[in-house]
């Protein structure tokens, strides 16, 4: 586990876990902080990862954004456990753009897109009938099957500064490297004990 380009190396481990046929292997804790620091953590979908960084998509009024309107940062963890492997991402997060968003939400299902019409996530909701009956709301809104995105909803990128690699090892002698980016966008790397 050497390689000098980190992100090539996760599409590569992310890929050797589709493979496998782990169920969800797009899924990630999202861990994030608020102002004064209190960390909170979550699973989201990993919605695409390149050069420029990890995308992730969600309602722009739930705890998570809240938390990255007020300290920008962000941690993100994968665990492929029949692989033995992790990974973990840290980096600033910034909002995507409208197209950006919209071209994702056109491409999930209808009724994740009502969904996102009948959610206030995180919000305190009073009753389980009252989100269904919006939820029903939305579908008679929409009827004709053209579900626009909401304009609390859309996507985050999480550019990465540090990417570290785990990769189980007998007698708890695991292998970890952290990659970090300098300012310049090149990498480097280092082996850390277990």
């Amino acid at each position: 586990m050497t390689e000098s380009d980190p992100i090539a190396l996760f599409l590569e481990w992310l890929a050797a876990a589709e493979a496998k046929g782990i169920n969800q292997p797009d899924a990630m804790t999202l861990a994030t902080a608020s102002a004064d620091g209190r960390p909170s953590a979550r699973m989201v979908l990993l919605r695409g990862a390149d050069l420029h960084g990890f995308r992730f998509y969600t309602n722009r009024g739930s705890r998570k954004a809240d938390e990255l309107r007020a300290n920008p940062h962000a941690a993100l963890l994968f665990h492929w456990q029949p692989l033995g492997r992790q990974v973990r991402v840290e980096g600033p997060v910034s909002p995507l753009g409208d197209a950006d968003s919209d071209g994702y939400f056109a491409t999930r299902p209808y009724e994740s897109r009502l969904g996102a019409w009948a959610s206030d996530q995180s919000r305190v909701i009073e009753s389980r009938e009252a989100l269904l009956a919006r939820f029903e709301a939305a579908r008679q809104r929409f009827a004709d099957g053209d579900v626009t995105r909401p304009p609390h909803w859309g996507g985050y990128l999480l550019v990465p500064v540090a990417i570290e690699f785990w990769q189980h090892g007998d007698h708890r002698l695991h292998d970890r490297r952290r990659h970090t980016r300098s300012a310049d966008g090149s990498w480097s790397s280092q082996l850390l004990a277990p």
